[in-house]
């Protein structure tokens, strides 16, 4: 089994995140369980803005898309920005969307039958509505979501210390961690001996 955690953090790769650090959490508890785990930033892609599959589009979608193909579990990572989630969220979430008319060898929306978990940070408020709004987005595409299926940790309010710089966890973080990815693992190991079946869903003509 294979899982892509997309970090939608605004820093590339060779800048530290805090979304990321939160992450590995998670990536090491599937580790552990013999999941085959790639982790990615979208930042460091040309990702272009669409919702449409059939752009022929000069970017790095084409590298990004067989990944999530290839994944039966897809963790979205966002930091909190005005109480929302990253720009690059958005943008990979619309991308995700261009495809959801798309469908499987079962008529079914292309999506199903994966699983969809979320992690978020930030040092202000908006942890839920992150979550929600990913949640959401993921669910309405096709993906499975499991319960408790999102974990955060958020600092106080105003500035201060992110997630690696406040240096410690609490308890309400390291358990939502845990709980979320155990559930993303126990769904979709249930979904691959069991998939939902097409009767009474197949994709809208």
């Amino acid at each position: 089994m294979k899982a892509l955690f997309v970090n939608c953090t605004l820093k590339p790769s060779s800048e530290t995140s805090h979304t990321g650090a939160l992450m590995r959490r998670s990536v090491h508890i599937l580790q552990e369980e013999g999941i085959e785990v790639e982790t990615i930033r979208p930042i460091d892609y040309h990702i272009s803005h669409s919702v449409n599959p059939d752009d022929k589009l000069s970017d790095d979608w084409s590298l990004l898309f067989p990944k999530i193909m290839e994944s039966k579990i897809l963790v979205m990572g966002s930091p909190i920005w005005l109480g929302e989630r990253s720009s690059v969220a958005s943008k990979f979430i619309e991308r995700l969307y261009a495809h959801s008319a798309e469908t499987n060898e079962l008529d079914q929306y292309t999506y199903y039958n994966k699983v969809g978990g979320v992690v978020v940070t930030g040092n202000e408020d908006g942890a839920k509505e992150v979550s929600r709004s990913l949640l959401y987005a993921l669910q309405h595409m096709g993906f499975v979501i499991p319960p408790q299926a999102d974990a955060y940790w958020v600092g106080d309010a105003g500035p201060g210390p992110s997630y690696i710089e406040e240096g410690k966890e609490n308890a309400f973080t390291a358990s939502a961690i845990k709980t979320m990815s155990w559930n993303i693992i126990h769904m979709a190991r249930l979904l691959l001996s069991n998939p939902i079946p097409a009767e009474g869903n197949i994709a809208y003509k």
